[in-house]
């Protein structure tokens, strides 16, 4: 029986979708569930690391109230986390 390199590359592979792949497209899965999810008043913190409160949501853009009067517009992308 001719031992075949088929095998080895189908554990390599199994490996990888394992500890690379699968958790990556978790993670994209729970970003989208959070972004699909934001709403007013919602206090979340961007990629770029300002923290603000959500005033409205307006199709792929949010406007996040960052003190006082202050108001800044982002790509929802750019929300990484809520933070409370």
């Amino acid at each position: 029986m001719l031992e075949s390199p088929l095998v080895p590359m189908l554990l390599i592979g199994g490996i990888m979708y394992f500890l690379i792949i699968r958790p990556q497209l978790q993670e994209k899965q729970a970003h989208e569930k959070l972004l699909g999810g934001l709403s007013k008043d919602d206090e979340v913190v961007t990629s770029s690391g300002i923290w603000g409160r959500v005033v409205r949501v307006d199709g792929d853009r949010v406007v996040l109230n960052v003190g006082g009067k202050n108001e800044l517009t982002f790509d929802k992308q750019a929300v990484a986390r809520r933070s409370n």
